[in-house]
């Protein structure tokens, strides 16, 4: 309970981070529009392809295909926007003020080693799904579930120390190994509940959404029973109005998670290199992070 509550005081404290300066929270919206356009694009292909070529083996086969780029493609823009925020994050932890005109540009810089992250995170759902699909015993899904969770969590400190320290992924995995093995980070998940905040928002902001379109919808269909287009007009009005709860829950998600680890990456950091100074003092935590911790 003590850590779901000090989760709940970092949201708030990122938060007021983010209104601060308002630049922090651009990235995670900006990943949101581009990932709902790259979803829009690629979904008609695919469904028509399902639709016509479904039933056979190389149909299946070029699904499967466009699956994987499509979800390299979401990480890559998932990744892009999240090294952004990173970077704003530092900045105003830094120096007051995150600038976007930096965020770019680092961005820019690193954008290959942030394709070649999206790749490895391809690679790894593809291995977790296949894990998953395998039905001879649950040893799979535990298997795939803990692949997923290891990676997910690895992807989160990475992302920071390829951002930060401007290195590569083969880089940026050795650093995170360092750090872990040598017990840097002081403070960890059970410490701070933010995955457990986040996750309980996103259910019940999303699922507010989901709860409002669908109640809409059956009451329009059944208000016009039998009516191919009452149903149709029905499904889209859902959508309209699950999207944006939806959409809410996970900026909420992605801003304070990111938020958080990169709170935890640079207390890491400063911790090191009090350590390598022979500093014996406490390091204090970067803002937000250090506020939940007192």
């Amino acid at each position: 309970m003590e850590s779901f509550k000090r989760g709940f005081e970092f949201l708030k404290q990122s938060w007021q981070m983010a209104l601060a300066d308002r630049d922090l929270i651009k990235p995670s919206l900006y990943a949101l529009l581009a990932g709902f356009l790259v979803s829009l694009i690629t979904i008609i292909p695919m469904g028509l392809i399902g639709f016509f070529l479904g039933d056979f083996g190389f149909g299946r086969a070029i699904l499967y295909v466009l699956g994987a780029v499509l979800v390299f493609v979401q990480f890559i823009v998932t990744y892009v926007f999240s090294a952004m925020t990173v970077y704003l994050i530092y900045g105003y932890l830094a120096e007051g003020d995150g600038r976007m005109d930096k965020a770019w540009a680092v961005v820019k810089r690193d954008f290959w080693d942030i394709v070649s992250l999206a790749a490895v995170s391809t690679l790894v759902k593809v291995i977790r799904d296949m894990l998953k699909g395998k039905k001879r015993s649950g040893l799979g899904d535990v298997l795939g579930n803990l692949l997923g969770v290891l990676w997910t969590e690895a992807t989160f400190l990475v992302l920071p120390i390829m951002v930060i320290e401007d290195v590569n992924l083969k880089d940026g995995l050795k650093r995170a190994a360092q750090i872990v093995r040598d017990n840097l980070l002081l403070v960890g998940i059970s410490t701070v509940g933010v995955r457990a905040v986040t996750g309980l928002i996103s259910f019940l902001v999303g699922g507010l959404g989901i709860v409002l379109g669908v109640g809409v919808a059956i009451g329009l269909a059944s208000v016009f029973a039998g009516s191919a287009w009452a149903i149709v007009i029905a499904v889209v009005l859902a959508i309209l109005i699950a999207t944006p709860f939806v959409l809410v829950a996970a900026l909420i998600s992605s801003y304070t998670s990111t938020a958080y680890h990169t709170c935890l990456y640079l207390w890491a950091r400063d911790v090191e290199r009090a350590q390598q100074a022979g500093q014996s003092a406490t390091v204090a935590a970067p803002a937000p992070l250090a506020a939940v911790l007192h």
